[in-house]
């Protein structure tokens, strides 16, 4: 089974993958470096997400799952500081697929210009294999034990002191919006894509409002490696509806436990698409309920952490959102993927938490009790 055409891209349909697909000739390639794992006998399933190629392989000796980064993207240091999290949590107890590492000893493979990784097949049922970022969970059930996973995951990462990661490249994670100045912080990118734009006015307008209640938050919050993507798509599902893996942590980083349930809100609880057809993106409540209930089971939220995790949500997306501006705009080359990410999600998500459905959503936070 030979090339994908296709992937996620920004909005509803699909797009003409950014990468090439996975071939056959490749993955034999790259498996004489894990002569433990046998030839190849097949390829047969491509991840239709759009920032690498990746699939399942069968091999003679197991089922694996191999992804492929351009090295501009992820380059074999890069991935090791994943790399290294995922054995923390995995010696931890956490359910995590172990990565596979090459004859070297070596977790990441480079060849050419490409950097590969290849991971054993998580357990559990891959409900939400199609579903792209943003959609909601199917139940209330799922929502629940979502929370609680990532609670549990948060235990499991504890003591994993590694600095924060090297790459700017694709990361979700809050070095800007976490500075006393984030435009100043901004500037300091150097992004050829912003000096064409009124970015300063626009972020002053939108953008220093939540951080000027949030900033004084996040010197309280203790520091911690966290998954960054907790998107029901990220999670395979036991036959009950509890969580029975987490999947991809390639958006990884060093940031604090309420960024990651913020992220988790945000990626889950609101369909942003609706925006582009012009609807309104009205969150569901109760999915956020679930899911915070889930977590509070496991590791307790208080009055101070639900402030906290309102002042954040609005701009929990922003340093991402700079990160794909410059991916699109300086890996990819495309500048109209590029003006997606710069005013459907960073401004337009962030007008969103200004209007009446992003208040409803934030009041509903705020006024909540666990």
């Amino acid at each position: 089974m030979n090339p994908q055409r296709t992937a996620h891209g920004l909005g509803l349909e699909p797009v003409a993958a950014d990468w090439p697909a996975l071939h056959e000739t490749d993955i034999a390639h790259l498996l004489r470096e894990y002569p433990q794992l046998g030839p190849l006998h097949s390829l047969h399933w491509h991840s239709p997400r759009p920032f690498s190629a990746a699939g399942l392989i069968t091999t003679g000796n197991a089922t694996l799952f191999v992804k492929r980064h351009h090295q501009r993207v992820r380059q074999a240091a890069w991935l090791h500081e994943e790399h290294q999290l995922i054995a923390h949590l995995h010696r931890r107890g956490a359910p995590v697929a172990a990565v596979v590492p090459n004859r070297h000893g070596a977790t990441a493979t480079v060849q050419g210009e490409w950097t590969y990784e290849v991971h054993h097949v998580a357990e559990g049922l891959d409900l939400y294999r199609d579903a792209l970022s943003w959609s909601p969970f199917q139940n209330l059930q799922h929502a629940f034990a979502a929370g609680q996973a990532l609670a549990r995951l948060h235990q499991a990462a504890e003591h994993h002191e590694a600095p924060r990661r090297q790459t700017h490249v694709l990361l979700a994670n809050a070095r800007l919006i976490g500075q006393s100045a984030p435009l100043e912080a901004i500037a300091n990118i150097a992004s050829p894509y912003l000096a064409g734009k009124d970015w300063r006015a626009q972020l002053s307008e939108l953008l220093l409002p939540w951080h000027n209640a949030l900033y004084p938050l996040l010197r309280e919050q203790p520091p911690l490696w966290t998954h960054n993507d907790w998107h029901a798509s990220n999670l395979l599902w036991n036959a009950d509806g509890s969580v029975s893996s987490v999947l991809d942590f390639g958006l990884a980083d060093r940031t604090f436990a309420l960024f990651d349930l913020a992220t988790a809100i945000e990626r889950n609880a609101v369909p942003w698409l609706e925006l582009d057809t012009g609807g309104a993106a009205r969150a569901d409540l109760d999915s956020v309920d679930a899911l915070l209930t889930g977590y509070h089971q496991v590791r307790p939220l208080g009055a101070k952490d639900l402030h906290t995790l309102s002042a954040l949500l609005p701009l929990v997306h922003v340093d991402f959102a700079l990160s794909e501006v410059a991916y699109y705009q300086d890996v990819v080359g495309s500048t109209a993927s590029a003006d997606v990410a710069y005013y459907r999600y960073l401004l337009g998500h962030l007008r969103w938490f200004a209007g009446l459905q992003g208040q409803r959503l934030l009041g509903h936070i705020r006024r909540k009790t666990v």
